[in-house]
């Protein structure tokens, strides 16, 4: 027995019976109208191929619609901003984007969704379900497209290519993402600052800046982390890892960006120079810090006795005066201070090393202070080191 819904009725105009030709099938015909099997529902085949790229699809209709890829053809037209689909079913589930309609929605989270294909990936989510594994190395993934795309991470094919500079891209979406760097264009807001964004996946990351949101946690430490990247790098504490290396001293770092900076301390470069006195650093956040000095901004306060600081280190120093805490210990004496600096400066009493030495008479200090205020004798100044 088949279901009635595979049946297919076909009229014979002329009122003649016709012998069923399928040999699965063994209905006998009746007049006016004959019941025929598909022979795809009986086999397993599909019968109908394309003659452009030999894809096969069991109903005619499909072939028909599929055919529109090759030609280009889109006969349904959205009446509000113009654009064309292949089937009448993608141009309702468009027109919901000007309608703000969202008919399925997620039993467990309540959000809404356009299509209820969309409703389908989105509940995986909470399922965990992944039904798509690639053949090659077994990652699976929610979505067959999501696995089509990286299917070609192992055959190198990159479809979509830049008309500006030539770079092509695994994804139509990376493309367009890239080509916003030569336009320049930032189609995607933030609501809370407006800040502008090329993809709406850098301003999603953006926004868990004003929500708070941190969704990746470690599953180490459970430290938690508004970005992937960010929980990435940070795994490589636990394990360890630290892939990039100075090919001149062989340092290894955690990122490559920290080994760029690194570099500069051979290269002797220094890129970031303030607008204001010129002065050069060899990373953009000791150039902010130094611009402070300027602006007069203190953005790191005391929650003891809310004294600022321009510096976080500053900050951290400080706060050790009411928690009495001193983590630096002379190994001579083991007297112990709050800044390392102090314990270097304690430490040449043991040593008896005075690099500080005054340019007019030779005079030697531990200290820059010391000899500061040595020079102010020289200067014509009272002062009680000399």
């Amino acid at each position: 027995m088949f279901d009635k819904t595979f049946l297919k009725i076909n009229y014979i105009p002329n009122g003649e019976a016709e012998s069923c030709s399928d040999t699965v099938c063994d209905k006998e015909p009746e007049r006016n109208h004959h019941i025929k099997l598909n022979a795809s529902t009986n086999t397993g085949k599909k019968q109908h191929r394309c003659v452009v790229c030999s894809k096969q699809f069991v109903t005619q209709g499909t072939l028909k619609i599929h055919l529109r890829i090759h030609t280009g053809e889109k006969p349904y037209n959205c009446v509000v901003c113009g654009k064309q689909f292949l089937t009448n079913s993608n141009l309702k589930i468009h027109l919901r984007t000007h309608t703000g309609e969202k008919p399925y929605s997620c039993v467990v989270c309540h959000k809404g969704f356009r299509s209820n294909s969309h409703l389908k990936q989105h509940e995986r989510v909470h399922t965990g379900e992944k039904p798509y594994s690639c053949i090659v190395c077994g990652k699976k993934f929610k979505t067959k497209s999501h696995l089509n795309t990286h299917k070609r991470v192992h055959t190198g094919e990159k479809p979509y290519s830049c008309i500006v500079c030539g770079k092509h891209f695994y994804t139509n979406g990376y493309l367009q993402a890239h080509v916003r760097m030569h336009t320049g264009e930032k189609p995607y807001s933030c609501v809370v600052c407006n800040k502008g964004f090329q993809d709406s996946c850098h301003l999603k990351e953006h926004e868990r800046i004003h929500t708070g949101e941190k969704p990746y946690t470690c599953l180490v430490c459970d430290k938690k982390f508004g970005y992937k990247s960010h929980l990435n790098r940070h795994e490589k504490v636990h394990t360890g890892e630290k892939s990039y290396n100075c090919f001149v001293c062989g340092k290894e770092f955690l990122r490559n960006t920290c080994l760029q900076e690194h570099e500069r301390i051979h290269t002797g470069q220094k890129p970031f120079s303030c607008v204001v006195c010129g002065k050069e650093y060899g990373k953009r956040s000791h150039l902010k810090t130094h611009q402070r000095t300027h602006t007069g901004e203190k953005p790191y306060s005391c929650v003891e006795c809310g004294k600022t600081f321009g510096r976080n280190s500053y900050l951290k120093t400080h706060k050790r005066i009411h928690t009495g805490e001193k983590p630096y210990s002379c190994v001579v004496c083991h007297k112990e201070f709050t800044r390392n600096y102090n314990l270097k400066i304690h430490q040449r009493i043991h040593t008896g090393e005075k690099p500080y030495s005054c340019v007019n008479c030779g005079k030697e200090y531990k200290s820059s202070s010391h000899l500061r205020a040595h020079q102010m004798i020289h200067n014509g100044k009272n002062n009680k080191i000399v």
